[in-house]
């Protein structure tokens, strides 16, 4: 990611918002907003299988810490919602909001461990364009902390024209065959071997 955040990102360190943020309904939810550009309480909830009650509850939460706020309503009488940006980025700053992180980050974890299993079932619907560029690259490399950090800058670099072009939430801006795609960088510094390895 650059030093400084683009008009779609937002970067959040405060603890108390990182926990605001780290409950499985407000990530579905702020997901879900998301994807649809905007959407209203009562139909958040029907997707998700929730009351209305809880999902406009979770909403104003998420409307409180700036993560979605009201959108335009065509006939005054729905209340629908959209994101204030598209990417969020976690750089806590002290232990407490480091704790809420690692939290947000096991649940980005789960989810995306979930979401593969589920397109391992469906995969067949898209064809066989699809299977190659989806399976797990599974690797080991020997990096220093600067040359991982090289690495996420390079792959965010790749990424960002696609975000800029693309961006969440706007239906018209993409191709009829784009299919949403969930993605997880995962860089793991595991224990060396007992020689060293």
């Amino acid at each position: 990611m650059s030093e400084e955040p683009k008009a779609y990102e937002r970067v959040v360190s405060d603890p108390l918002v990182l926990r605001a943020l780290a409950h499985p309904i407000r990530q579905q939810l702020l997901g879900l907003v998301g994807r649809e550009g905007t959407i209203t309480g009562a139909e958040a909830a029907r997707q998700l299988d929730i009351s209305q009650a809880l999902a406009s509850h979770h909403l104003r939460q998420l409307a409180k810490y700036g993560f979605v706020k009201p959108a335009e309503a065509g006939d005054h009488r729905a209340r629908p919602w959209q994101v204030t940006s598209t990417s969020t980025y976690l750089r806590p700053e002290v232990a407490e909001g480091r704790e809420a992180s690692d939290v947000l980050q096991r649940m980005a974890l789960e989810r995306a461990v979930q979401e593969f299993i589920n397109w391992q079932q469906r995969r067949a619907e898209l064809g066989n364009d699809w299977v190659e560029p989806t399976d797990i690259a599974n690797g080991l490399l020997y990096l220093t902390a600067a040359e991982l950090a090289e690495l996420r800058a390079g792959l965010d670099a790749l990424i960002e024209p696609l975000v800029a072009r693309r961006r969440i939430g706007q239906h018209a801006d993409r191709p009829p065959d784009a299919e949403p795609v969930s993605f997880l960088f995962l860089a793991i510094p595991i224990p060396r071997t007992e020689h060293g390895g």
